[in-house]
């Protein structure tokens, strides 16, 4: 048996990192999955005659070296493509009550749409600058 999750989505907000005291390093990503809405088989439209979605939200927590990656490029709106497992926890609150999360642990991380740039030593100020013009291919 094996607890594997693939989710495509839309990242719902930049990605937020912090460091524990023993030095592991956390990033927290919130990310939109969406699907059609069906009625008795059919794709639910509004007015215009666009598809009805649903849309489901994901916390996702991405570790070490791979969370710096996704903290250094990726931006709100980006899609990505998470690969990893589900991770349930259970605590009691100061109220005594208890409760329940569900987050998904990141293995791989792909980007599907472009990131933002690393910000180098060598980075440039001039306007008329393309860093498509840097890709070799």
């Amino acid at each position: 048996m094996q607890n594997i999750v693939i989710l495509a989505g839309n990242l719902g907000a930049d990605p937020e990192s912090r460091l524990t005291q023993g030095g592991t390093n956390i990033t927290s990503i919130r990310l939109a999955t969406s699907r059609p809405r069906y009625k008795d088989g059919q794709a639910l439209r509004d007015e215009q005659g666009r598809r009805l979605q649903d849309t489901e939200w994901h916390r996702v927590t991405v570790f070490n070296g791979l969370g710096k990656t996704v903290q250094e490029h990726c931006t709100k709106g980006m899609k990505l493509l998470v690969r990893g497992r589900i991770h349930y926890t259970k605590w009691t609150d100061q109220g005594g009550v208890e409760r329940y999360g569900c987050e998904i642990i990141a293995e791989t991380v792909d980007f599907l749409s472009r990131g933002k740039p690393a910000q180098t030593s060598g980075a440039t100020d001039d306007p008329d600058y393309d860093i498509d013009d840097d890709i070799p291919f």
